[in-house]
């Protein structure tokens, strides 16, 4: 380990043992070599000043006046409110929404299947045609296998798309 690698690597743990425990001392010994601690270790220690570093934690302050309040957060355990207390939506509202959520999933079901008739058209059964740059065999087995996956999932999004439009009421 390089001499800088060893000071770079020192000062990133010395920064994050500032911040977790305040203050951070440099003592040298008779011989010159340096330690790096949280306690003062005696008259060969200095505190070392780093820029960002905590030194004592943020004080808690009341709210500013007039600032509205936060609402606290629900505890565990304690009853959720009413039903009558989210807000709802009437019949045709919701029946709105419905016929946009069915037409965008029945849009995104065409498209699903005219991607996998053309990944099939391409697949052509197991032997789609060699491309220029697969003369190397193994590079071919790796593509159609890759056309076989991708196949595969195109198939899984088209049968998501129909249970989901199933679901809708």
């Amino acid at each position: 380990m390089t001499k800088h690698y060893r000071m770079a690597l020192m000062a990133a743990l010395l920064g994050a043992a500032a911040q977790a425990h305040g203050q951070l001392y440099v003592c040298a010994d008779a011989q010159g070599h340096k330690t790096y601690t949280d306690k003062r270790a005696g008259a060969g220690c200095k505190l070392l000043d780093l820029p960002g570093a905590m030194t004592e934690p943020p004080r808690k302050t009341a709210p500013l006046a007039g600032a509205p309040a936060r609402p606290a957060l629900q505890a565990v355990g304690t009853p959720a409110p009413a039903a009558g207390a989210f807000p709802r939506v009437d019949g045709a509202e919701q029946r709105a929404r419905d016929l946009d959520r069915r037409q965008i999933l029945q849009d995104e079901l065409r498209s699903e299947e005219q991607k996998l008739a053309a990944q099939r058209m391409e697949f052509n059964g197991g032997q789609p045609e060699r491309q220029g740059n697969e003369r190397n065999y193994a590079k071919y087995q790796e593509r159609v296998a890759q056309l076989k996956d991708n196949i595969s999932r195109t198939q899984q999004n088209i049968d998501a798309l129909k249970r989901e439009i199933a679901n809708i009421r």
